[in-house]
């Protein structure tokens, strides 16, 4: 989700869910340490929120731990699933799969500095390294170096011939194997990534393990999560309607063009709000062309809004 989840990515999506873990894009070692922008920055607001780490030295990778737990993040996640050549490049990301005893060093090592969770996100297998027997293998080494949570995304990826996006879509789901790595693992938390596309769904695979975690999804068609908590978490709060939803940012956009900010940062995470809803084009189009314009601000929400068809808003 490099480039997506962002600060404000993430506090839209607290304003429709109070309950579900937000992750950071994935941020490297090298950008913490030695970047010039500040790559730790969120809102109070966003807990419980997770910082998804790149790196694979352990002493870059405990500096940086320190450091989020010192800003109150509420765990660590070591990101082994990401296939993209730069990531490779930097000897992180889902290349690691080949390298256990590395990544059980870092968890273990970070763990030691640390009093907040470190856990882990994979893959099922990367290029011809995708047994079962494989995964299993690295699942068992890192866990015995102390991580407690793994992250399964359920297709292996290829490190080679194929684009960070067709490892997305391309290799196929192997939800069976993940469920199986859980019955092996009873003591581990185990959650599952890939292709989920409805809480249906995510009802569907918590029946066989702890968590389920969703990302192009819910970018795509954010509304998604306005009936999270009360599905799964069982929450009395009533549910936002898309209006309530645009007005709670409002504020926040406001505050944050009166700081400085542009108004498009925020709301170009907003662009799927309306998906499915007669207008959606029109709401897309009028915030993609006036919501970048200097000056812009909160008002481009409401009048994008106006497009969306009337009856279909009194029921969002």
């Amino acid at each position: 989700m490099l480039d997506w989840t962002d600060r404000h990515c993430r506090y839209f999506y607290r304003v429709m869910s109070k309950h579900t873990v937000l992750y950071t894009e994935m941020v490297t070692t090298g950008a913490i340490i030695f970047g010039k922008g500040d790559y730790l920055s969120y809102n109070d607001a966003e807990h419980p929120v997770v910082l998804q780490l790149g790196g694979s030295d352990a002493k870059a990778m405990v500096e940086c731990a320190i450091k989020a737990e010192q800003l109150g993040y509420d765990e660590i996640n070591i990101n082994v699933g990401c296939p993209s050549d730069r990531v490779q490049n930097g000897r992180f990301g889902a290349c690691l799969m080949g390298e256990p005893a590395l990544v059980a060093e870092c968890v273990s090592s970070m763990q030691s500095k640390v009093n907040i969770p470190v856990t882990v996100k994979s893959r099922i297998g990367i290029d011809d390294q995708d047994s079962y027997e494989f995964l299993h293998q690295f699942i068992d080494t890192v866990a015995q170096a102390g991580c407690e949570h793994f992250i399964i995304h359920a297709r292996k990826a290829w490190l080679s011939g194929l684009s960070p996006k067709q490892n997305r879509d391309v290799p196929p789901l192997d939800y069976q194997r993940v469920y199986q790595i859980k019955a092996d693992f009873p003591d581990i938390a185990i959650s599952i990534n890939g292709g989920i596309k409805s809480l249906a769904e995510a009802q569907e695979h918590l029946q066989h393990v702890e968590g389920v975690m969703i990302g192009r999804e819910i970018y795509q068609s954010p509304y998604f999560l306005s009936t999270v908590d009360q599905t799964l978490w069982g929450s009395n709060a009533p549910v936002l309607s898309r209006k309530q939803v645009l007005e709670n940012m409002a504020e926040y956009i406001d505050r944050y063009v009166s700081d400085g900010g542009r108004a498009w940062h925020v709301i170009r995470h907003m662009l799927g709000l309306c998906n499915g809803l007669p207008g959606a084009r029109q709401f897309r189009r009028h915030l993609s062309d006036c919501s970048g314009k200097e000056g812009a601000d909160s008002q481009s929400l409401f009048k994008a809004f106006s497009y969306v068809c009337v009856d279909e808003q009194k029921i969002s």
